[in-house]
């Protein structure tokens, strides 16, 4: 897999992802305390508030950036993303009040919907071959878990030293750091689109969408990030809840259980480049989506056992352990080969429209998956909110399986029969 770091290039595009995840992750840590600070028992409405605008800025901001910028060069709209973002961490530890907070995340958040399409649409240039890209996806999915894994330790070593507003300083230097790591390289020209849409800024907004939802495939990819985010949706809003009052176990294993499903999301994605030698795509990731939602229906059965378990959970503590696991695992089976899928299904110059409009149309999945986790199981139980969010992974998986149907074998066409002609009977 680390091949693949060997090309200077995506070399320094790989560890300017990597520096801005740390900065993110300690971001996340510092804006929790930093809620707390402003608003006290408040903090968790503040930061599902912020939450609900990340969503938001993701799913509005990316399309209308497409149909902006689909002429500026994308070294200099990366750079500029992490500018941005670098300031708006630069004023985060100087706020005063909880609209400022919202504010600040509406900013950064939109640069962050600028950056991440873009960087997404150059690594398919910069490694044309189909195996090193598979390796960069699952490098950059390991990425991902690592930092979900990895930055909270380093907050907690930090604050052991320093107050909590010096992680935005952190968060600054992961930023610029991502900016001179890009600006230190040369990235391949944007071929252009012939017949770009010239119309009104709300049309060329949508046409990366209706470019995206054109082509069964990647209907198919929208429908499985659904499931994705049915599952994903559950662990990260309801997994505090299993663990403290589900489970009746102490804040220490909040993480553990976390962590669980960063690391079966880690282990399919050092496996699955290998994996995708041998097997299509298709082959991979629609079990995964059905997988999501039989791990989910296995949650019910165990969030039914109730307290009857024995104290700390008894079984239903490893079993939720192994389900959180197995949840990681099949996400990152659907997620990682997502950019394979979108690279194969439109031409290179539509890329960067492309890859705007499933950033934008996969986190409207999030959007919707996350009051679901959230309010149904505060309203009507976990029981019921699993059972939804499984059900939906269902719709999801079937969805995806009648939109992306398996591509047709292709044999030789026989040769018309011909009879032989009629030989002479040799006198004799």
């Amino acid at each position: 897999m680390l091949s693949v770091l060997r090309n200077r290039t995506y070399r320094h595009l790989f560890t300017a992802q990597v520096v801005a995840l740390a900065g993110t992750g300690l971001a996340t840590v510092a804006l929790g305390l930093l809620a707390y600070d402003l608003a006290g028992p408040e903090a968790g409405s503040v930061l599902g508030t912020a939450l609900a605008i990340k969503m938001v800025a993701y799913v509005g901001i990316a399309p209308v950036v497409a149909a902006l910028a689909h002429r500026i060069p994308r070294r200099r709209l990366l750079v500029a993303a992490d500018l941005a973002r670098a300031g708006v961490a630069l004023g985060l530890p100087f706020v005063g009040s909880v609209w400022q907070v919202y504010l600040l995340i509406f900013v950064l958040q939109a640069a962050s919907a600028t950056f991440t399409p873009a960087f997404q649409s150059v690594i398919p240039e910069v490694l044309p071959e189909e195996r090193d890209y598979t390796r960069a996806l699952s490098l950059s999915r390991l990425a991902y878990d690592t930092e979900s894994l990895v930055s909270p330790v380093l907050a907690a070593g930090l604050l052991a030293l320093v107050g909590y507003r010096w992680l935005f300083w952190g968060t600054v230097t992961g930023f610029l750091a991502s900016a001179v790591l890009v600006v230190s390289v040369a990235l391949p020209g944007r071929a252009a689109l012939p017949g770009r849409p010239t119309g009104a800024l709300g049309a060329r907004s949508l046409e990366g969408i209706r470019l995206f939802l054109s082509v069964p495939r990647l209907r198919a990819l929208l429908a499985l990030d659904l499931a994705v985010a049915a599952g994903g949706a559950m662990v990260i809003v309801n997994t505090v809840v299993y663990v403290r009052d589900q489970l009746g176990r102490s804040a220490g294993d909040v993480p553990l259980a976390l962590g669980a499903y960063g690391g079966g999301s880690m282990a399919v994605a050092l496996l699955l480049p290998r994996v995708l030698d041998r097997v299509t795509d298709r082959a991979v990731m629609l079990p995964a989506a059905f997988a999501v939602a039989g791990l989910l229906a296995a949650l019910a059965v165990v969030t039914a056992a109730g307290r009857a378990a024995g104290g700390g959970g008894g079984w239903r503590w490893p079993a939720l352990l192994a389900l959180w696991a197995g949840l990681g695992a099949a996400g990152s089976l659907i997620l990682t080969p997502g950019g394979r899928l979108l690279r194969s299904a439109v031409p290179p110059a539509d890329l960067p429209a492309a890859f705007a409009a499933q950033f934008s149309l996969s986190h409207g999945c999030w959007l919707l998956a996350y009051p679901l986790a959230g309010w149904l199981g505060a309203t009507a139980g976990l029981t019921a909110a699993t059972l939804a969010l499984g059900a939906l992974a269902l719709v999801a998986a079937v969805l995806a399986t009648r939109l992306w149907q398996p591509a047709p074998v292709s044999r030789p066409t026989p040769a018309p029969f011909r009879p032989l002609p009629r030989r002479r009977p040799v006198a004799r």
